[in-house]
């Protein structure tokens, strides 16, 4: 049984880490407690964890200190969602612990663990039990316990993983919203993988991600790790799978992203269409596609920043920050171009493009802040599940970050038309939280699979409707849905609607459902506006 751990052991167990939730980020992913296609757990621990494994590769024979830092910094800027900062967060606490330690022993590694959950609890405003706060917590007490009667490391994180199990299948009771789905907490399922892997590399085990581990979900195997970025002239490399549903030529999706980027490869069978392109612009990409077919996979990463930090030496790594020109600046995140035109018609200064299951990270946000040439810069978030990573920011940067925790688009455009630059901080700060409770947010989109929510029988391709984030109905006609949101309007005595429509909603069928708005609420003004916004069809704002 292993006594200690070096700098050596940290980094393996690290990567072992990501390889274990790389492997299962589809599993945690299938645990979305609620049938909008936004289960995206998986995804965000495993780019937050995956962020750490790359530049722990990078290190040679660190000590203790060093792994634990370079995992900590790494994750925090690459955390992505709520459960990817938590996890972030658990890792700077367990780095601050071992800050100038050379070997770890069961009762630091425990000690450090508990610095981690302190961490996680110190950022979350409101805790909920049953998440992988809970997991974490119970996990790190035992280990506490363990090193009291054993001081080996090893003992310690059999004890650890023995309870965050336990703790794991308690979570369905913990939480009613899982209870109700009958599943466990995706997030502390993820950190008992964590766990359970960086055990097994302290056995001697180490997890590796299986070569061609998703072989099976295509029939082709482009290669696109090969890409040479030496000379960048298109800053995104955006790569999709498009489950196909028609019968269009993807030829002309072939011209249309022929004329958009370079390094283009557009691999297809009957069942799905595989791209990858350099582009500047990959929300026309994604918008073009999406007339043949369902996106099954959507990636866009930014090769420009890639591809610096890996010539640029640690001195010039150094983030450029734009000086300040002026007193205030806004950044917002939104997905779909008709949305950015309102963003910026309002005056918002940058966009971060994200939202529902494309969550943008830490990282992505702190650039977008830096370019803003103010000194304090509001972030309007407009997704809950990107507050936490937005929140990051404020601590890596020299600039004053102000985030209005805005939930939705609507929101934030209504915090926009309350932004004063001539006021002070602290008016617009009262002024844009404030403005958020004055307007409720509709949505439509789809059931990504069967399930019985709330009182809902549910179909895989169902529409839904949310008010807010409740479930506000479901049916196989969107016009049903439309008309019952539309008489919820009139009956609220709302006077000023607007209506964004989706990428994939032609703009006729767009006015038709403006019209009916008109219709049914006749006092109220109806404005309808290209959104561009995936996944949802409609996004609607009622004032």
């Amino acid at each position: 049984m292993k006594q200690i751990i070096n700098g050596a052991d940290l980094r393996r167990m690290i990567i072992s880490a990501a390889a274990s939730i790389e492997i299962h980020k589809q599993q945690l992913n299938d645990l979305n407690v609620f049938p909008v296609p936004d289960g995206d757990t998986g995804t965000n621990m495993s780019m937050t964890i995956n962020a750490a494994a790359s530049d722990l590769r990078k290190v040679e024979d660190p000590n203790v200190d060093k792994a634990a830092k370079t995992a900590a910094s790494a994750m925090l800027r690459g955390a992505r969602g709520n459960s990817g900062v938590i996890l972030s967060l658990l890792f700077r606490g367990i780095s601050k612990r071992l800050k100038g330690i050379d070997e770890v022993d069961g009762t630091t590694w425990a000690e450090a663990l508990q610095e981690g959950v302190d961490a996680a609890y110190k950022a979350v405003m409101k805790p909920a039990e049953g998440t992988i706060l809970t997991v974490a917590r119970l996990a790190a007490a035992k280990a506490s316990d363990a090193a009291r009667e054993n001081n080996f490391i090893e003992f310690v994180q059999e004890a650890a993983l023995a309870e965050a199990k336990v703790a794991l299948a308690s979570t369905t009771d913990m939480n009613p919203v899982l209870k109700k789905a009958n599943v466990v907490d995706a997030g502390g399922k993820g950190w008992v993988f964590a766990l359970e892997a960086m055990l097994s590399s302290m056995q001697g085990d180490d997890v590796v991600v299986p070569d061609g581990i998703n072989a099976g979900e295509t029939k082709e195997a482009a290669n696109f790790d090969d890409f040479d970025t030496d000379e960048i002239t298109f800053t995104y490399c955006t790569e999709f799978i498009i489950q196909r549903e028609n019968d269009l030529d993807p030829e002309k999706l072939r011209d249309f992203l022929s004329s958009l980027g370079d390094s283009l490869v557009l691999v297809d069978d009957e069942e799905i269409i595989k791209v990858h392109v350099h582009t500047n612009d990959p929300g026309k990409a994604l918008h073009e596609a999406i007339d043949y077919g369902s996106f099954v996979t959507v990636k866009i990463e930014n090769m420009r920043l890639q591809h610096t930090e890996k010539v640029m030496t640690e001195a010039e790594k150094a983030p450029k920050i734009a000086e300040p020109e002026k007193t205030f600046g806004v950044v917002s995140v939104c997905a779909g171009d008709g949305l950015a035109d309102v963003f910026m018609n309002l005056g918002v200064d940058g966009i971060i493009s994200g939202g529902q299951t494309m969550n943008p990270s830490t990282q992505d946000i702190l650039e977008a802040v830096n370019k803003v040439p103010a000194e304090t810069v509001f972030v309007l978030p407009n997704n809950k599940n990107i507050i936490m990573a937005a929140e990051q920011v404020d601590a890596l940067t020299p600039k004053k970050v102000i985030v209005i925790p805005s939930k939705t688009v609507p929101q934030g455009v209504t915090a926009m038309l309350n932004f004063n630059p001539e006021g002070t901080e602290e008016e617009n700060t009262e002024a844009l939280t404030e403005a958020l409770a004055t307007v409720d947010t509709m949505q439509i989109t789809y059931a990504a699979r069967n399930s019985d929510f709330d009182g809902y029988d549910i179909h895989e391709g169902d529409y839904l409707a949310l008010y807010g984030s409740a479930l506000f109905g479901t049916s196989q006609d969107i016009k049903v849905l439309l008309s019952s949101l539309a008489q919820k309007v009139r009956d609220d005595g709302r006077e000023y609607i607007t209506i964004y429509y989706g990428a994939d909603v032609k703009e006729k069928d767009a006015q038709k459902a403006a019209d009916l708005f008109a219709d049914i609420c006749p006092e109220a003004d109806v404005n309808l506006l290209r959104g561009g916004q995936p996944v949802y069809y409609y996004m609607i704002s009622a004032e």
